[in-house]
């Protein structure tokens, strides 16, 4: 078990693991010998791997004479073993040029899964942020027919949202107006979940005071800021997973492809992420997915105002550097919490 590894154990299987991630080959004893740096008979290597084998860490693939890391041996790797690397100078620096350029929200997410994908040559994943926690500019309402309503809303970063609200009754456009008005002159500035709790004490608290006209169209502003499409992510990258070696078995890569364009199980493995802290890895079956077995995801919330909004990720091979990996995730989830906090 984990607590049974001696310091011995634990240094050849970083060492054995590093070999694996850099050559792509199975390990064997002379190559652990050469790159331990430790003075140790080959016949001493070859028991601990037995041993290392025998507890689920590493394995035998096929005939070879060397051992690859198993999950288990990536996890103790990731948990315990690895140290993690600074990004190469200037690389923060380019991300944060990148990102923070002034435009509508939806382009830093695209720029941000494109940055992941080309830092780490894997997939960039970065799940769509709520946006409740936006600041609001304006809205009109345009009547579709005699049930149904759209509410084009725009925030203070540029994103236009196009909402459609189901009514229980027609509405004159004057009315309509009104109610825009209202909202375009009394909230701006605020994020849909302040306004939302305004819009409640409005009604609660000036219940006498505001006509039925108006009574209606906060209750109609309080359908269209409820409103929302279910989550959304951005994935950039997928065609580099063809050139895996690990990943060319076509069924496997087929399944992880139909995955990638159902994005469901995608958003489920986020999910996870967005109410931990830092960064987190799921390696292999640990996503609870058969189509991601073959792959692991490095990932990591982001967030406005305190609040997580989202998460983002690098999706690649159980053979990666996690190490580099962890730190391209960790820098790009902080610089995009950074840009979009001056954006909300």
């Amino acid at each position: 078990m984990e607590e049974d590894l001696n310091a011995r154990a634990r240094h050849l299987l970083r060492v054995l693991i590093g070999q694996y991630i850099e050559a792509g080959e199975p390990v064997g004893s002379k190559t652990l010998a050469r790159h331990s740096g430790l003075k140790l008979s080959p016949a001493t290597i070859r028991n601990v791997m037995s041993e290392l084998e025998a507890e689920g860490y590493i394995q035998s693939p096929h005939t070879s004479a060397g051992r690859i890391p198993t999950a288990q041996g990536y996890r103790f790797f990731v948990d315990r073993l690895v140290t993690i690397e600074p990004l190469e100078s200037g690389t923060s620096e380019k991300i944060e040029e990148r990102l923070a350029e002034p435009r509508p929200v939806s382009s830093v997410i695209d720029d941000a899964s494109e940055t992941l994908s080309a830092l780490t040559n894997f997939v960039g994943v970065v799940m769509v942020p709520k946006r409740e926690v936006f600041g609001f500019k304006h809205i009109d309402f345009v009547p579709v027919d005699s049930e149904q309503l759209l509410a084009i809303i725009v925030f203070q970063d540029g994103e236009v949202q196009n909402r459609i609200i189901r009514m229980d009754r027609p509405y004159d456009p004057k009315h309509l107006e009104k109610a825009a008005n209202f909202l375009n002159q009394g909230f701006a500035g605020l994020s849909l979940l302040d306004i939302r709790t305004r819009l409640i004490e409005e009604l609660v608290t000036s219940q006498q005071e505001i006509d039925r006209h108006l009574q209606s169209a906060i209750e109609l502003a309080r359908t269209a800021f409820g409103a929302n499409s279910g989550p959304d992510v951005v994935l950039r990258g997928q065609t580099n997973l063809m050139g895996c070696d690990e990943l060319s078995d076509v069924d496997k890569l087929k399944s992880l492809f139909d995955a990638f364009q159902e994005k469901r199980d995608i958003l489920n493995l986020l999910d996870r992420t967005a109410s931990a802290e830092g960064v987190q890895v799921f390696i292999g079956e640990e996503t609870d997915n058969k189509a991601l077995q073959p792959v692991s995801l490095v990932s990591a919330p982001y967030s406005v105002d305190g609040r997580v909004v989202g998460v983002l990720g690098v999706i690649g091979p159980t053979r990666m550097a996690y190490q580099r990996v962890i730190s391209v995730v960790d820098t790009t989830a902080k610089i995009l919490s950074s840009v979009l906090n001056q954006s909300s």
